[in-house]
This record gives C-alpha cells, structure tokens and sequence, in this order.
C-alpha cells in the first residue's frame, strides 16, 4: 500500500467523523465503563484515550463506574464470600466498606490515566453533593443489605464539574434520606444520570459485542435498533439474563429523554470512537421511534 493511500485512508476516516462532531458538539455523552476493559490495563488505557478524545473534540463526558470484580477480590482476603441474589451483591456493613473502598481507589486511578494525557478531571463519589440519594433495594422481597435504589439525581456537582471544563467520574455509592451509605448498581447509575442531566448519548462498555435477534447466532448481531423492537425482542424471549436488565435499563432512558444508547463490546480496542464517528459502528445503538439516523455515506 502506497503512502499516498494511507494518507488518504486516514483523512477519509476523519471526514467520516465530522458529522459526528458536529452533531454531537457540546453535548452530554454518560459512559457506563466496566467488564474487561476495566481489569485489562491496555483497554483501560484504551477507553481513557477514547473519553479523552471526546472531551478534546467538543463533547461533554461523564465516566459512570462499577468495580464489582475488584471489591469480590477484596471481599475474598478477609476471608468472606461474595453472595449475589439475582445478580446483586448482597452486602453487609463489612462488604459495604470495602465497595466503597475499592470504587473510591478505582475512581482515582481513573483520574491519574485522564490528567496524564492532559485533561482535568475528578472523582466524586455519589455521595459527594448528594448526587445520588437513594433507598434501600430488595431482591424480589429479600432483604440484600446496603444496596441502594435510587430515588433523585442532584446534577448541580456534575454541572459545575462540566462548566468548569472538568471530566467527572463517579463511582455508584449513594445516600438515603437518613444519610446511610448504599452501594448501587453501576448501569442503574449511568442510566438514572443520562436521564437527570439530558445526555445525547448513553454508552454501556460490556463483555458482548452488542444485541442479537438470536442469541444463539452470532451472525444476527443488530446494529441499530429501535425502542418498540427493543421491546418486542424481550417480549418474545430472545433477550435474557445479563443482558434483559441492561436493555430495560437502555429503553427507559430512551424514554426519559436520552437520545441514543450504545452497548459496545469493551474488549474491542477505541469501540467508543468506532460506534460513535463511523457510519456503521460496531455495537448495537438503541434509538427511539421517532429518530432519525445519523449516518452520512
């Protein structure tokens, strides 16, 4: 391949991407960051590189965090084991300590990889500002201990944050109204603060390559999806587990003002800018019924 074609195969890719920046200038983009790309430190490095570049290029970041496989490691050395009941932690005051604890240290090793490529940005639990006020969750009536649901999304901290040119990252602990810790769960998280702070776009970094008709065909991966057919695919059974309260999670921001979201495959290298500044993207964009597509080929 000549130089002279590599050229031009690069700046084709970034006039690819200038609609994209266009549209999406100065607007509210929430990343959900978890699974692999959060214990790989390549993908990490990788996914703080995308964050970063989207704050450089105009938009407005803001990195909602998990760290469940962390806090079962240190769950496991002081000798207790991790429970889940219907995928949620159950946790007692010792285990709750160490969530906070470990999501705490994993919010600031996200801030030392983001201010060394240049960017400002700060950790805040959602504690901090009462940015996430919350009440006690069950797991189909049985008590789960410190685990959180949450109730209101204060955005004035995140707000500040933003305006201030800072790139907020949050970890998912919240507050009741008696000021007792919870820990949350980090999709719920991303999701009820894409809806508090109007997000144009809501990106959740999984371990699945997106959404499939069939499950069980790897060849039907759905690109683009709309809401009513988000919602007929859970209907007829062909989205379950892991996957049905992620999409749950994705219809109801939908519905509550949030433009697109996009489930990536975190294990693919710069999936965010992929899905977000080329036309075809890689993962499953869910939009709703009434949006029109973005692409310019």
């Amino acid at each position: 391949m000549s130089v002279e074609t590599i050229v031009q195969q690069k700046a084709n890719v970034l006039i690819e991407a200038l609609p994209y920046i266009q549209r999406f200038n100065r607007k509210i983009i929430v990343v959900k960051y978890g699974g692999s790309a959060m214990t790989d430190e390549e993908l990490k490095k990788n996914v703080i590189k995308d964050v970063t570049l989207l704050k450089l290029v105009g938009f407005k970041p803001i990195i909602v965090h998990g760290g469940g496989k962390e806090i079962s490691k240190w769950v496991s050395k002081t000798g207790m084991e991790p429970r889940f009941i219907n995928g949620l932690r159950v946790t007692d005051e010792d285990t709750m300590e160490i969530a906070e604890m470990v999501l705490g240290k994993v919010g600031k090793q996200l801030v030392r990889h983001v201010e060394a490529l240049g960017v400002k940005a700060v950790s805040i639990s959602g504690k901090d500002g009462m940015t996430l006020r919350c009440k006690k969750k069950y797991a189909d009536g049985e008590d789960i201990g410190f685990v959180g649901e949450i109730t209101d999304v204060d955005t004035k901290l995140l707000f500040d944050l933003i305006e201030n040119d800072y790139l907020p990252i949050v970890s998912p602990i919240g507050m009741d109204e008696n000021y007792q810790t919870y820990n949350i769960n980090a999709d719920d998280a991303a999701c009820a603060i894409a809806r508090a702070v109007n997000a144009e776009k809501l990106a959740f970094l999984t371990d699945v390559e997106g959404v499939y008709k069939d499950p069980e065909d790897k060849e039907s991966l759905i690109s683009e999806l709309r809401v009513t057919e988000a919602e007929q695919l859970i209907r007829k059974g062909n989205i379950g587990g892991g996957m049905l309260p992620k999409i749950s999670n994705c219809i109801d921001a939908i519905h509550n003002g949030v433009s697109r979201v996009h489930i990536l495959d975190g294990r693919i290298p710069h999936c965010l800018l992929l899905e977000i500044f080329t036309n075809k993207g890689i993962g499953t964009a869910i939009l709703n019924d009434t949006d029109n597509k973005f692409y310019h080929e």
